[in-house]
């Protein structure tokens, strides 16, 4: 086990770079699909060993579940750094598991009120709200037969025209089409889980946005009419319901989004060449993701072996 269970837990810092340079330099389709899963994967990785990490704490603490035999002196020599960080990470786990399910639980709720408040309203794919607040958002489907459908205000619409809310439609299926919610979801998991993944989060956050910009600049085919309905929803925009939702000007970086419009297409390539400091930030962050991976295998591996040898379960 050794020091093979602490080092998922600082590993993610190994995906900061990347966080900061994909965006510029990859298409924002691959960059929210690269850094979801690099954020994914290190997240779990850290929860699963602040879980060995209790298994071990615990072990002393009276009325604990697990086998008596556990808390023999000659299990607990073969496991070192049990008494201190071990009892340490069953604070850390808790503060993970409630913020988790915190999030969990807002983005059901959100997504379940949103749809409760379209009751009524004709079954279409575009869903206007008279309402004096601009937000324009997309909503997914859900159980029951909620119909995915994008939700906007006729405040948001009155501050643009014909063409720029045809943009702003096109925006919000690409959201939908791409199932960006859930990579938002991933995200905000991920940061919950270890806190060094927070630039990650704003990172996905981001190129979510972009991914939907260029998709529907595409449909409109005017990049710069897809520039001037970002522009002008940022000044209005009350944002999303929630982080986990996918909106048109969500707050955040919209002069960045409104300049990269109104630049070339970005690159459609999946990785940066390896010569780039891109490239070398992309390689860092899956040399520290796989190692992570292989770290949390080989502590929960090497606890169970010593445990199963002290104590047959």
């Amino acid at each position: 086990m050794g020091v093979f269970v602490f080092l998922p837990l600082v590993l993610p810092l190994t995906a900061l770079p990347i966080a900061r340079l994909a965006e510029q330099h990859l298409h924002p389709r691959a960059a929210t699909r690269l850094l979801s899963f690099v954020g994914g994967v290190l997240a779990l990785c850290s929860t699963l060993c602040l879980g060995l990490l209790v298994v071990v704490g615990t072990a002393q603490l009276p009325g604990n579940p697990l086998p008596d035999g556990w808390s023999d002196p000659e299990v607990r020599a073969a496991v070192p750094y049990d008494e201190v960080a071990g009892k340490a990470a069953i604070g850390a786990l808790a503060v993970v598991a409630t913020g988790c399910v915190a999030t969990l639980v807002r983005h059901v709720t959100v997504r379940r009120r949103a749809q409760a408040a379209l009751d009524g309203m004709p079954d279409s794919p575009v869903a206007v709200l008279p309402d004096g607040k601009a937000y324009a958002y997309a909503l997914p489907g859900g159980p029951g037969g909620c119909r995915a459908r994008i939700v906007v205000s006729t405040a948001m619409l009155d501050c643009l025209n014909a063409r720029e809310g045809q943009a702003l439609i096109a925006h919000e299926q690409a959201h939908l089409a791409g199932r960006h919610h859930r990579y938002l979801l991933v995200a905000q998991l991920a940061a919950r889980a270890n806190p060094l993944l927070h630039a990650l989060r704003a990172a996905v956050a981001y190129c979510a946005e972009r991914w939907a910009d260029e998709e529907a600049a595409g449909e409109v085919g005017d990049r710069r009419v897809m520039a001037r309905a970002v522009g002008k929803a940022a000044l209005v925009s009350r944002g999303t319901p929630a982080p986990t939702l996918a909106g048109f000007a969500a707050p955040g970086p919209v002069p960045r989004r409104v300049a990269a419009l109104l630049g070339p297409v970005p690159p459609a390539r999946w990785w940066p060449p390896a010569a780039t400091a891109a490239g070398l930030a992309a390689w860092i962050a899956a040399a520290g993701t796989a190692a992570s991976a292989l770290s949390s295998a080989n502590a929960a591996v090497a606890l169970f072996l010593v445990l199963q040898a002290a104590t047959p379960l």
